[in-house]
């Protein structure tokens, strides 16, 4: 206990963390300096123009919440939903199961639309149960965590509104890895998380309130029912007043800055492209080796691939073995895939061809697969144009 921590090089390849960048890592060691120091000011106004652009979003009110993204799911949450308020939520995984739950201890009447695991919630049942009652709120999670589904929301922002109700989208693991639109999209409300694809280490988390959601925020007949993410305060903060509520993790916030400025100097569409490459190389190695692809292709998120190994293959063995032998962090399942799944991500900058290559090759070791077939397979996708 006198000597430093002992911490391990890991290949970060399950559901978040991913790994960092030196860059970011450097970022986090600069100087901790005052949350009102004028110097830390102009940081947190280019953090805020720097999330806009990674979501797409005009907004004015698009800030980094102090916690990990459940606070900034809880914010989101929170702030929109008042007793009684009518929200209609899609559950196909974990995540649109915990929007229901926080949903109703907000005090919210929640309607669930329940729709298999492995699947996308349909429009078509979003406008339906918009049409059997009207709702204040719907909550869609776009890239569901729990089981790789990469929710379709065009024309769902537009349906809401001529329905009166407002939008929030989950994109903890899908901004800055997959095309994310908001205000194409008319999303009002939407959430992310460092540590997945923007490879920040968590404890910040990006928050964006469309002019509908503030409006809504300014509304309210009750208090937000928590202080800390109450936004109608912490919007003084990061707007002109700079009104102080609580003290900013100021390193964490460097640390974003320089994940953000990574991922524009890529550029998004190349971002978005390399994800996707990696991907289907990584679906193509998988398949050659007998694992078995959890979500159809046309509705996979590209950062998170659940697979089912082939039969025989203990995944909580294969899982171990691959920390311990390896160093390769990937994710089992949640919930009613405990024990039936892996997860597999390939995150900001855990999405590499040398990463993958690395976990196919010690997944054909482990796994008892012909030496080289899964890695081929990936190399030769990898190989074609315009893949």
């Amino acid at each position: 206990m006198n000597r430093p921590a002992d911490i391990p090089e890991r290949l970060l390849m399950g559901p978040g963390p991913s790994n960092v960048a030196p860059s970011v890592l450097e970022a986090l060691s600069r100087p901790t300096i005052g949350h009102l120091d004028p110097a830390f000011l102009v940081i947190m106004d280019q953090v805020q123009e720097m999330l806009r652009s990674v979501f797409n979003t005009d907004n004015p009110f698009t800030i980094a919440v102090s916690g990990t993204g459940s606070a900034a799911m809880e914010a989101a949450v929170d702030n929109l939903v008042e007793p009684g308020d009518r929200v209609i939520v899609g559950v196909n995984g974990v995540f649109g199961t915990r929007l229901v739950d926080m949903a109703g201890r907000a005090g919210a009447e929640v309607e669930a639309l329940e729709f298999d695991w492995g699947t996308p919630i349909p429009i078509e049942a979003v406008e339906e149960a918009l049409k059997r009652k009207p709702a204040d709120l719907v909550m869609l999670v776009h890239g569901e965590t729990s089981t790789g589904v990469m929710q379709p929301v065009e024309g769902v922002g537009a349906l809401c509104h001529e329905h009166g109700a407002l939008v929030l989208l989950d994109c903890v693991t899908s901004l800055g890895g997959a095309p994310v639109l908001l205000d194409t999209w008319e999303v009002d409300v939407c959430y992310s998380g460092a540590q997945k694809c923007l490879s920040v280490p968590p404890g910040v988390s990006p928050l964006t309130f469309s002019d509908r959601a503030v409006e809504k925020l300014e509304s309210r007949k009750q208090k937000v029912p928590s202080w800390y993410l109450d936004m109608s305060m912490i919007r003084n903060y990061w707007g002109e007043n700079r009104a102080y509520h609580h003290t900013a993790p100021i390193n964490m916030i460097y640390a974003l800055h320089e994940g953000l400025r990574l991922i524009l100097e890529e550029g998004l569409e190349k971002r978005w492209a390399r994800h996707l490459r990696h991907a289907e190389a990584l679906w193509a190695g998988l398949e050659a080796i007998g694992w078995e692809p959890f979500v159809g292709q046309e509705y996979r998120l590209p950062p998170l691939t659940t697979v089912r190994p082939p039969a025989g293959l203990d995944e909580k063995e294969f899982r171990g073995r691959l920390l311990e032998e390896h160093d390769i962090e990937i994710g089992g399942g949640l919930g009613p895939l405990a024990g039936q799944v892996v997860r597999v991500g390939l995150m900001g900058a855990s999405s590499t061809p040398e990463s993958l290559l690395r976990f196919l090759s010690a997944t054909e070791a482990l796994s008892g697969a012909p030496e080289g077939a899964a890695v081929d397979a990936a190399e030769h996708l990898l190989a074609q144009e315009g893949v």
